[in-house]
């Protein structure tokens, strides 16, 4: 085992590389670890002389590192000390910090406590100003309406204490019931005060309305905490002002009455009634001359229908008395305008207070405002009943509707829906009786008879004129808010007077007078029409075409007799053009030299004569110059026709072709005979 030793120490030390050098270079290792020995006692002898050398430093140097222990141990101790200082205070202050969470709790708890004691101690105590102010303040001052405040929040509180049964209550009870009785003591009077001084003859009930609008809280009050005081007020005031209103109403409607037109249309003011049937009223209104202010138009509108413009319809009322003072009178329908937009301005106002001084809406104030406003409308609509039986003025009554229908889109417009049943109630009085007397007007036209309405004239006949008035007026009245109903009764009236027109003409003994009537007719009707009524209207398109078709016939009419026979030829030449058999009139030349000379030599005066006779016939120039124009234009054609047929190989060997006159030197000289005005 040594000698293995012994082998890995040999093998360790030949591995070094201080031996492996020696090896190389062939030193004697004896001599060499002699060598190394004396060199290692010669610097262990240096050693030892530098540590004498030094021994002082040393020396210094143990007594600082023996100094320096000392220090560390005291230091040591210190920090030990310390330590168990810390670990003492650290434990102290997880003390104090449960003391603190403890404290805040405990904070918290009373915070709360103080918050709601402090609270309930505000709103139990009664303060001597506010016991002062409710005793001694007049209710118009606005301490009064402060204080009046917070004793209804006190009564509010004391009443949620009770039903919690705080004792504490108790002691404030008596107090603020008998402030409360006080306050609703004197909120009563002064509102009653306030209603007893709309009843003062010429009063503005509008300014005291506004001053309890300023203290609305009042009632609030008194509904709150005494409703038998608020019933009565209430009540008091429905009783008040439904007698004003109806007071008022009434007075105003009967002095209305009074500056209305005297004459107005009865039963026999019908457009099929002849002029014959009223002689005694005319030698009656002839002799006591009335005055032009007091007549009522019957089917013309005339000025009527502006009371429908914005400014007239929301215009001021009428002032009746000082109306009669200027002796002015007025249509029914102005009347009614002012007597509803009365009505509607104060029925809009009334509303409107009910709701915010009593605090209702929807069918409540509806209720409560038919209880103030009920006997008026009532009134209204008895009254309006008994006039609009007894009246025969259907444009009257017509522009009623109109009126109404305005006003319900104001009212609905403002949010008002107080009036809504009135107005429909007004609309089912007036509707009947407008298509009453519609069909009235009617029947008349059906029934009449040609033969009882005097001496025959081809001028436009007075019941055609009637209706153009009549029907221009309702077309136009009937355009902002059209009406199905309106629209049929007037294409039955249209249908009795085109029947009419034709009965009449059927009692001229010649087509060219009746064509004449026709046309006169017509174009009053629609001239008339148009001056109102849409141009697309039904009524102004009928008579459009109607008016066409007569022109077109008499205008063949009066060409007949001076070139009826040129016409007749060239409408047979044409025809048997158009079949290919023109040379069956190849034998006709004495009558076609017959035709072109005649027309030669005839036709100046011809046209001349038929132009003056054009205008002579109709009483409107500008459709007397239409018709010359529209002769003279198929006149024209004619006579161009009448060269065409010539120009046909049948007819061009004809000497008297030469005769012919040149087609643009006849339209040069006809154009000299076409009127102006």
């Amino acid at each position: 085992f040594l000698f293995f030793l012994h082998s890995a120490h040999i093998q360790a030390n030949l591995e070094d590389d201080l031996v492996k050098e020696a090896l190389k270079t062939g030193v004697d290792l004896r001599q060499y670890s002699k060598q190394v020995e004396a060199e290692l006692q010669r610097i262990e002898q240096a050693s030892i002389k530098d540590y004498i050398k030094e021994s002082q430093n040393i020396a210094l140097l143990h007594n600082q590192i023996t100094a320096c222990d000392s220090i560390l141990e005291r230091m040591e101790g210190m920090l030990s000390g310390f330590q168990s200082d810390l670990s003492s205070i650290s434990s102290e202050i997880q003390t104090l910090q449960q003391q603190s969470v403890s404290m805040n709790v405990r904070l918290k708890n009373r915070q709360a406590v103080r918050s709601h004691l402090s609270q309930l101690v505000d709103e139990l105590v009664v303060p001597g100003a506010m016991i002062s102010t409710i005793l001694e303040s007049p209710v118009t001052e606005q301490e009064f309406l402060e204080q009046l405040h917070e004793l209804n929040n006190k009564i509010n509180f004391a009443k949620e204490l009770s039903f919690r049964e705080t004792l504490a209550c108790s002691d404030i009870q008596d107090i603020v019931d008998r402030l409360k009785l006080k306050a609703v003591s004197k909120i009563r009077e002064f509102i009653l005060q306030k209603i007893y001084s709309f009843r003062k003859p010429m009063t503005n009930y509008q300014i005291p309305q506004n001053t309890l609008l300023k203290y609305r809280f009042f009632y609030q009050f008194l509904l709150a905490n005494e409703r038998t005081v608020a019933k009565e007020i209430r009540d008091e005031y429905v009783d008040t002002m439904s007698k004003i209103y109806y007071s008022y109403f009434k007075s105003y409607s009967g002095r209305l009455l009074k500056v209305q037109y005297e004459e107005v249309a009865d039963k026999d003011d019908l457009m099929g009634v002849e002029d014959t049937a009223k002689k005694d009223i005319l030698l009656k209104c002839f002799f006591s001359k009335p005055s032009l202010k007091s007549r009522n138009t019957i089917f013309t509108l005339g000025q009527r229908g502006a009371i429908l413009s914005p400014t007239e319809l929301e215009g001021p009322i009428l002032v009746p008395h000082t109306a009669q003072r200027g002796d002015s009178r007025y249509p029914y329908e102005t009347l009614f305008r002012s007597q509803h937009y009365a009505l509607l301005d104060n029925g809009c106002r009334e509303y409107l207070f009910l709701s915010d001084f009593f605090m209702v809406a929807g069918n409540s104030a509806l209720d409560l405002f038919n209880s103030i406003m009920g006997k008026t409308l009532s009134m209204f609509l008895k009254s309006m009943s008994t006039y609009v039986s007894d009246c025969y003025d259907s444009i009257a009554i017509f522009l009623c509707i109109h009126i109404i229908f305005r006003f319900r889109a104001i009212t609905t417009k403002r949010n008002i829906p107080a009036l809504d049943k009135y107005w429909e109630a007004v609309l089912e009085l007036l509707w009947p009786r407008f298509e009453l007397i519609l069909e009235m007007n009617i029947h008349s036209i059906r029934n009449t008879d040609p033969q009882k309405l005097g001496v025959l004239d081809t001028r436009p006949h007075y019941i055609t004129r009637r209706y153009a008035e009549f029907s221009s007026a309702i077309v136009s009245i009937n355009q902002t808010f059209p009406n199905e109903r309106t629209n049929a009764l007037l294409g039955q009236l249209q249908i009795e007077v085109e029947n009419f027109v034709l009965k009449m003409a059927a009692e001229f003994p010649s087509r060219r007078d009746q064509l004449i009537f026709l046309i006169n007719n017509y174009d009053m009707m629609l001239s008339v029409l148009m001056e109102r009524a849409a141009d697309d209207s039904k009524e102004v398109e009928g008579f459009q075409q109607l008016l066409l078709a007569r022109t077109q016939e008499f205008i063949e009419e009066i060409l007949s007799p001076p070139f009826g026979g040129m016409i007749a030829f060239v409408k047979e030449a044409e025809a048997l053009m158009e079949k290919g058999q023109l040379d069956r009139l190849k034998n006709e030349e004495a009558r076609i030299t017959q035709l072109v000379r005649g027309f030669s030599s005839t036709w100046k005066q011809s046209v001349e004569s038929m132009s003056q006779d054009v205008m002579r016939s109709f009483t409107n120039f500008k459709n007397g110059t239409s018709i010359i124009q529209g002769a003279l234009t198929q006149l024209i054609q004619y006579y161009h026709g009448f060269h065409k047929v010539l120009n046909q190989p049948t007819f061009r060997s004809l000497a008297v072709r030469s005769e012919l006159i040149n087609l643009h030197h006849l339209m040069v000289e006809v154009k000299k005979h076409k009127p102006n005005f």
